[in-house]
């Protein structure tokens, strides 16, 4: 998985980049289990909740978008408007539990399309391309893997299919025990890998272990877990020794987003990503947005973030493939 990985360290001096990136999907009970008939998007009719706020900061958001919205006209109308008015990218992001066809077992490690076989995962994904390529008439070249769920084939389908880009690592995710991949060695920085001949750009989400520990963050948190009921991981986070932060507006904070920032920024990370899920523009679809209380927190700590990014960081708005043309440029 992620054969041939090569880190791309961009220089010190270059303006951090931002990009956006919305897992857009349809609405389900994420602690239920997996069910092929729930694949209903009425939260897409209200996107526009957050479309406005990038159009106001000049953000084109990266949409990337699953079959229930993909192949139902009132998952995409939106999106298919933004798209032609320039305002955003189009990926694909496989559920396979709601992707045709339905030849696997529905369980929960099923539900991570890299642990179903090669050819299942390549026909859910080439008939999700192929629905997009009927929706926007133009071939995505963007992937992010339901649940994070890359696998061992994965690489090799995403070059046969034509796919460039990557953003399916989540540093510090660990979901082993749900069946899926355990990304706490990964980082936020970029990075090139699947070979020379088609190499794919990997664009990790944006999270990480901070803190004055260093090095010791990761098992000093792991071993915080042991003692939870004593609150010792809140302990830790107070004193400033580790934090498990991501810089996502679900169930994070603007001062942790910030705190999150300048960590990996001292670091030398240039390339930050801002990502959420599409139902949380509507209360009762997520944990994180339950009311309309919720829901006027959720939407400004966008605009608390990007006044920082912008004004404070000296940050520029990008996205996925821009990102790519300017990596390339550079090698």
């Amino acid at each position: 998985m992620f054969d041939q990985r090569k880190y791309i360290q961009l220089p010190t001096d270059s303006p951090p980049q931002l990009i956006v990136v919305i897992d857009t999907e349809e609405e389900f009970d994420w602690t239920a289990e997996p069910d092929s008939n729930a694949n209903q998007v009425s939260a897409m009719a209200y996107i526009d909740r957050v479309q406005s706020i990038f159009n106001e900061y000049g953000i084109r958001p990266c949409y990337v978008i699953d079959y229930p919205v993909a192949s139902q006209p009132e998952g995409h109308r939106l999106l298919k408007q933004f798209a032609e008015k320039g305002q955003c990218e189009i990926g694909a992001h496989l559920h396979p539990w709601v992707n045709p066809p339905f030849k696997e077992e529905l369980s929960r490690p099923n539900t991570y399309p890299g642990n179903l076989p090669y050819e299942l995962e390549r026909e859910k994904l080439l008939i999700l391309k192929n629905r997009i390529i009927d929706s926007f008439e133009s071939s995505p070249v963007v992937y992010k893997a339901g649940r994070y769920g890359f696998g061992p084939n994965t690489t090799n389908i995403l070059q046969d299919l034509g796919f460039e880009i990557d953003l399916s690592v989540c540093p510090p995710l660990d979901s082993r025990a749900d069946g899926g991949p355990d990304y706490r060695r990964f980082d936020a920085r970029p990075f090139w890998f699947g070979g020379d001949d088609a190499p794919i750009l990997e664009l990790p989400c944006t999270g990480g272990f901070v803190g004055w520990t260093g090095g010791a963050a990761l098992p000093l948190f792991e071993a915080a877990q042991v003692f939870r009921k004593f609150k010792v991981p809140g302990i830790l986070s107070r004193l400033g020794a580790v934090d498990r932060l991501m810089l996502s507006p679900e169930g994070f904070s603007p001062a942790e987003h910030i705190k999150l920032t300048r960590a990996l920024f001292k670091k030398g990370v240039r390339t930050f990503t801002w990502s959420f899920h599409s139902p949380s523009v509507v209360p009762g679809n997520t944990s994180y947005v339950q009311d309309d209380a919720q829901l006027r927190h959720f939407l400004d700590s966008f605009r608390r973030y990007f006044d920082f990014f912008f004004n404070e960081l000296g940050g520029q708005a990008s996205t996925p493939t821009r990102i790519r043309d300017f990596m390339e440029s550079m090698a």
